[in-house]
């Protein structure tokens, strides 16, 4: 735990220095009962402390309302910094304390202030009593909340540090979570566990998203607790809830725009390596920069939109085994082997066009852009070239497959 000491500038004076040397020593008599009444007050004052009269709360606060007050009253007269090394460690272990019982700081500094407001109205009535100059009032006020406030610096400084340490360690079991996900073969019990430690319920259906390497610090605050994300050389993964509701794939959506996210399909959470493999195989596909017309779109400024893959699965097939689908047009458009590489290009795109469109020659010729007298002299060539498996429904079928996994760059 940091307990830093701030170093004051050069030329500032505390308050407390113009303070009398035995002021201490005179306001002596009433520091018991304003430390009974700060204990009494500010459990009723400040809700989050209703407990704080009994058991380990009582005793934290007691002992840091003794340690708070015997340190303030050793300052009058002196140059000596508002905490020493052991009212630091003490203030510093109060707001990490705060953070580890689950209230916000809010609470301490608010405890702080009642306990300063408490200090200073009943130290100025005994200065009052004992016929202490007014200028002695004002330096002890000032005196006062100069040294809430380094009380309050200390302990917001350690709260926020154990803040992060526990974020750190929650991101690690996050990381490990979704590792074991998408690995694979992990028990039941063990994924439970494991989902219990990265604080994170186990949705119902859960799906992978993969990312270029560089959207790691982006997806992460995005999903914040919404998906797992581990950080790869390569890639980015991230695990989200896939479970079906109203809305959720609208928002899904916007948690990825602009990240050129891949999302495999919605899977219970043993197959989730399958989700990974298939968001995975469309991933390299686009990252390969393969597909002469993407499968993913752009948004309004002109960023990649996510692709989902379930709407891609025939990509996904075909990828998985190119050579497969080589060696098919190997065979199937070997017709085309004895004309030139030109005319090979013109002819593929229309044989694709005529299948997709069952022969209409108007909508094939809309989608070239070409005249349909053109378009009746090349389906002319091509029942030169392939003859009666144009007629075929099966060869048809193979065609199709090839010249779509060829448009799309697989294969």
């Amino acid at each position: 735990m940091s307990v830093t000491q701030t170093t004051p500038a050069p030329d500032w004076r505390p308050p407390w220095q113009s303070l009398p040397d035995d002021l201490a020593e005179r306001l002596a008599p009433a520091i018991p009962g304003i430390m009974e009444r700060i204990i009494e007050t500010v459990p009723d004052q400040i809700p989050a402390y209703a407990a704080a009269r009994d058991g380990h709360y009582g005793k934290n606060l007691t002992a840091g309302v003794t340690t708070a007050l015997e340190q303030l009253m050793s300052l009058p007269g002196t140059t000596r910094p508002a905490l020493n090394s052991e009212s630091r460690v003490l203030m510093a272990r109060l707001g990490a304390g705060e953070f580890r019982e689950g209230r916000s700081m809010d609470a301490l500094l608010g405890a702080y202030r009642t306990s300063a407001r408490i200090v200073f109205r009943e130290l100025s009535a005994e200065c009052a009593r004992l016929g202490l100059e007014m200028s002695v009032v004002i330096e002890l006020g000032e005196s006062i909340w100069a040294y809430i406030d380094e009380l309050s610096s200390v302990s917001a400084q350690a709260y926020a540090e154990a803040q992060s340490a526990q974020a750190g360690v929650l991101e690690l079991h996050r990381a490990a979570l979704a590792t074991a996900l998408v690995r694979g073969g992990t028990e039941e019990k063990e994924v439970q566990r494991l989902a219990a430690l990265a604080d994170w319920r186990l949705p119902r259906r859960l799906a992978v998203v993969v990312l270029p390497a560089d959207a790691g610090v982006a997806v992460r605050e995005r999903l914040g607790r919404a998906g797992l994300v581990v950080e790869r050389d390569s890639e980015v993964v991230a695990v989200i809830d896939a479970t079906p509701s109203q809305g959720r794939r609208e928002r899904m959506l916007r948690l990825l725009a602009g990240t050129a996210a891949v999302v495999g399909p919605a899977v219970d959470w043993p197959l989730v390596p399958h989700s990974y493999r298939v968001a995975r195989t469309l991933a390299v596909q686009e990252a390969a920069g393969r597909t002469a017309e993407p499968a993913q779109g752009e948004d309004d400024d002109g960023a990649p939109s996510p692709i989902l893959a379930a709407d891609h699965l025939a990509r996904v097939v075909l990828g998985a085994e190119p050579r497969v689908v080589t060696q098919l047009a190997e065979r199937v458009l070997a017709p085309l082997d004895e004309v030139s590489e030109a005319k090979r290009a013109v002819l593929e795109e229309t044989l694709l066009a005529w299948l997709t469109h069952w022969g209409q020659r108007a909508p094939i010729a809309a989608e070239l852009g070409v005249h349909p007298q053109t378009v009746g002299y090349r389906v002319g060539r091509l029942r030169e070239l392939f003859g009666e498996a144009l007629e075929d429904p099966d060869a048809r079928f193979d065609l199709e497959i090839v010249l779509r996994a060829r448009r799309d760059g697989v294969g």
